[in-house]
C-alpha cells in the first residue's frame, strides 16, 4: 500500500469519526452509554434528576471540566474524556449538554 493511499484512508476514518460524534445525542450513545447508560464505576445514569442534581448545580465549567480531564469522588470515577482522548473538548461539552438536557 502506498503513503497517498495511507494518508487518504486515515483521513476518511478521521472524517467519519468527527461526523459520526457531532452533535451530543450522537456521541453519547456512541461512547458514554456504556457507562452512563448503567452506572458502572459510579457513572450518573442518564435521566436520573436526583443523581444529577448536585453535579449540575456545579455549573457548565465544572461539568466540562470533570469531564474533559477526569475526576475521582467519593461515589466513582470518570476518566479523562470517558476514555475516549481522541475526542475534541467541544465534543465532550456537545456530550455533557445532551446529558444534562436529559436529566433534569
Amino acid at each position: 500500500m502506498k503513503i497517498t493511499q495511507i494518508i487518504a484512508i486515515a483521513g476518511s476514518l478521521m472524517l467519519t469519526s468527527t461526523v459520526s460524534i457531532a452533535d451530543g445525542k450522537t456521541g453519547y450513545e456512541g461512547k458514554c452509554a456504556a457507562c452512563h447508560g448503567f452506572g458502572v464505576a459510579g457513572a450518573p445514569k442518564l435521566g436520573d434528576a436526583a443523581a444529577w442534581k448536585d453535579r449540575i448545580a456545579q455549573g457548565n465549567d465544572t461539568l466540562y471540566d470533570n469531564a474533559i480531564n477526569g475526576f475521582t469522588g467519593a461515589t466513582g470515577v470518570m476518566p479523562p474524556k470517558g476514555g475516549f482522548t481522541a475526542l475534541s473538548d467541544d465534543e465532550i461539552k456537545a456530550i455533557v449538554d445532551y446529558m444534562v438536557s436529559q436529566s433534569q
